[in-house]
């Protein structure tokens, strides 16, 4: 491994002189800039100005005890303690104060530039560690916090998956938090600095997709007064998220699988190929291969789209992590209304008997439900959560009151606003229950207005 050198401080602090200025003239020759002080107050001084990426340090100064400097100084950087008092006591306290590495005096040569060289590389590879768990954090601990096995299994394939340039198919119910897996792919991948790019197959029509997706050129169709890039353009060097991919019209289908084979595209009502830099990222709540079998999805594409599949555990089998899950959604919350609240005995054993058809996106919902059904009581109790009941009946009967004779429309809409309600606006359960495809439950929620509450 190639160590940081060059201008790199490293600092020594140490009130014995000729150890001192032997230490520096052994770190410039390792190709260091080091900075030599006496004292702990020189040290604290030098730090306001310079950022070492090494300290060594002297446990026997005038003006200090180095063993209480150690916790403010490894804060800054990694520290090696110096002591002519060597033992095993000492080295314990050393690297419980937090040191990384102890040497005692007289200083071999040869040991300092070793333990410099381990430190530096355990230094690195500690912010390299820290960089990816970052990175994952944002998408992963948030709102997919947990420690059961399945949830383990699938940081593992993230990791796995995420450094190579392979197209990616995310597979898992509504709500499970798809889309959050392909963030955290993008964001531990090369082309993290780029865009990812998320694109809903299921909100747009054949026609507009290609729009988005490809661009169009001025005059292509009525209302392209200008030049639109496409969203393959926008996440050049980056990632396009591709979710819900089973709803993709076959027209479409087609169009794609040239762009994943060749790179190239056309902007719609244009001639000129442009190629794409991109990794595709698709997700989907279907069974493809059933879809292929229907003639509904091309073979040929879903084995373009699945070079690796990564499955993403419904939260009914993820029941560990429940309780984890829904102490984070309303920390956040609580914080955010004002008023710290907990969760009682009585609710975390409802959460954790409840089948979640919804996933996480339910249980985000039902907290934050909770939260406000509670009113001003500092705990959230069972009959705070509105959801059914292990048994499977409803904590709540379905009553709807009209103040005239209700036309058909009318009760359809109430009753569709009901399961919007008792569902947290779970789409894919709502279509479940009243016999038809999401795609025309959609549309019967924009008819009547119930889209926004639907997810």
């Amino acid at each position: 491994m190639t160590l940081p050198r060059g201008n790199k401080h490293v600092l020594v602090v140490e009130d014995d002189r000729t150890l001192n200025r032997l230490l520096l003239e052994q770190l410039r020759a390792m190709g260091y800039a080091p900075l030599g002080v006496h004292t702990w107050a020189e040290a604290k001084a030098t730090l306001v100005s310079r950022h070492p990426v090494l300290a060594i340090l002297d446990v026997k100064l005038p003006d200090a005890d180095g063993m209480s400097c150690i916790a403010d100084l490894s804060q800054e950087c990694p520290v090696i303690v110096l002591t002519a008092f060597g033992s095993i006591k000492h080295a314990v306290e050393a690297m419980r104060a937090g040191a990384f590495e102890y040497l005692a005096k007289p200083v071999n040569p040869s040991e300092f530039e070793l333990a410099v060289k381990r430190v530096l590389e355990t230094s690195t590879l500690k912010r390299s560690y820290e960089y990816i768990r970052d990175q994952l954090n944002p998408a992963i601990s948030k709102i997919m916090f947990g420690q059961s096995p399945a949830f383990k299994e699938l940081v593992r394939m993230i990791e796995l998956v995420s450094p190579s340039e392979s197209t990616v198919l995310i597979q898992g119910e509504s709500g499970v938090g798809k889309e959050l897996v392909a963030k955290s792919i993008h964001q531990l991948s090369r082309r993290s600095a780029a865009n990812f790019v998320p694109v809903d197959a299921t909100t747009l029509q054949e026609t507009l997709f290609e729009s988005e997706l490809f661009g169009h050129e001025k005059g292509a169709f009525t209302g392209a007064d200008r030049r639109k890039e496409g969203l393959i353009e926008v996440a050049e060097g980056g990632t396009l998220f591709l979710d819900e991919i089973g709803e993709l019209h076959l027209n479409m289908q087609g169009k794609l699988l040239r762009v994943l084979e060749t790179g190239e595209f056309r902007r719609v009502g244009g001639t000129q190929s442009l190629v794409g830099d991109i990794r595709f990222v698709a997700a989907t709540n279907r069974d493809l291969r059933t879809f292929i079998d229907k003639g509904q999805f091309r073979q040929d594409l879903y084995y373009r789209l699945s070079a690796v599949v990564i499955h993403v555990p419904p939260l009914r089998e993820r029941r560990e992590d429940i309780s984890y899950l829904a102490e984070a959604f309303l920390e956040n919350r609580s914080f955010q209304r004002g008023r710290q609240k907990r969760l009682s005995r009585d609710a975390i054993d409802a959460l954790t008997a409840y089948e979640w058809p919804g996933n996480i996106r339910e249980l985000r919902n039902v907290v934050e439900r909770a939260i406000l059904v509670s009113g001003n009581s500092d705990a959230i109790h069972a009959r705070d959560l509105g959801i059914v009941s292990p048994a499977g009946k409803f904590q709540a009967h379905t009553a709807f009151r009209f103040d005239h004779e209700p036309t058909l429309e009318e009760l359809k809409r109430a009753y569709i606003a009901r399961l919007v309600a008792i569902h947290h606006g779970h789409r894919a359960r709502i279509a479940e229950i009243l016999g038809i495809s999401e795609r025309n439950t959609y549309r019967l929620l924009k008819k009547y207005d119930l889209d926004e509450e639907a997810r």
